[in-house]
């Protein structure tokens, strides 16, 4: 299956050299002509634009940071629509708004073509390792045509149900993460304040009711300092805002999710937007006049399992 990637950034990149890496052919686009050059050195070819990419491929992926960004290069004069023919499969990996993807799949779907979203969660060190979750939402006859691919980008891939789905279930998860990161921030205050050796919290909260995949992965970072989770403050205002805006046109009104995008603007006013998210627990340290620092904790996650060939769960 020849495959084109576009969007090589911090996620797009880890997922598309998997491919590479379990030879596949690729063809890759991105702004970034650093990025472009080290793809190719590892031989994939590169496109000059969306529609030339598309025109060379059967499978065509878009890992972009925005709906915006997606949109553009979906829509563009020399976007991805004006490449697609009969058959061909358009993958949004994306954290994008399941209204949006509805709306451009109508568009895929009009040139005879099969739209299908599939956001990816569990963290950039397990995108790196080809472990990461896959969530894919769409017709089932594509999904099972692309599977290969799949499971060499990701290890555990979920077929969610139609257009769409995926999409809010990314939205869900995303902002479960947010919760329990602001929610650590006041537990590693108490933790700090009782005098706790904060090493030994974590090994406690580990193995508690209390554990979290978040605790597990990014309380490691905050307590190194590094607060380095590859992943950062305005990006996680826009996963909030959509899980946000998706309860305000569902009519359903909510509780924390309101406080949450509350608390994260205010990070981002402190720390700004390219500060990494997990400095958001670094409100309470700042408000406290504390920290968290423990010896013995990376300075960035590095995904310890093997690589191993994904399965659909």
């Amino acid at each position: 299956m020849k495959i084109g990637f576009i969007g090589l950034g911090n996620v797009g990149g880890k997922l598309a050299k998997s491919l590479l890496r379990n030879n596949f052919e690729l063809t890759v686009r991105d702004l970034d002509q650093n990025l472009t050059e080290n793809f190719k050195e590892l031989g994939a070819k590169v496109a000059n634009s969306p529609k030339e990419l598309t025109e060379q491929v059967e499978l065509i992926i878009t890992c972009l940071p925005s709906p915006d960004i997606c949109a553009e290069v979906m829509e563009g004069d020399q976007g991805v629509l004006k490449g697609l023919s009969e058959n061909k499969i358009w993958l949004e990996m994306s954290t994008t708004d399941e209204a949006e993807v509805k709306r451009i799949g109508q568009k895929v779907i009009s040139k005879k073509a099969i739209p299908l979203d599939g956001p990816v969660s569990g963290g950039c060190h397990r995108a790196t390792t080809g472990n990461i979750a896959i969530f894919v939402g769409g017709e089932r006859r594509a999904f099972d045509k692309i599977l290969p691919a799949l499971t060499v980008m990701g290890r555990k891939v979920l077929h969610t149900g139609g257009l769409g789905t995926a999409s809010v279930l990314k939205v869900i998860t995303n902002y479960l993460a947010s919760v329990h990161l602001v929610a650590l921030g006041e537990a590693w205050t108490i933790a700090k304040k009782s005098n706790l050796d904060l090493a030994k919290t974590y090994k406690g909260i580990s193995v508690s009711s209390g554990n979290s995949f978040v605790h597990e992965t990014e309380s490691q970072v905050i307590l190194n300092g590094s607060y380095n989770i590859n992943f950062t403050m305005d990006l996680v205002l826009k996963d909030t805002g959509l899980f946000d805006d998706l309860a305000n046109k569902l009519n359903a009104p909510l509780e924390i999710s309101p406080k949450i995008v509350e608390i994260f603007k205010d990070a981002q006013k402190k720390f700004g937007s390219r500060a990494w998210s997990s400095m958001v627990v670094k409100r309470m340290e700042d408000l406290n006049n504390i920290n968290f620092r423990s010896n013995g904790f990376p300075e960035e996650l590095v995904d310890s399992e093997p690589e191993e060939r994904g399965y659909e769960i």
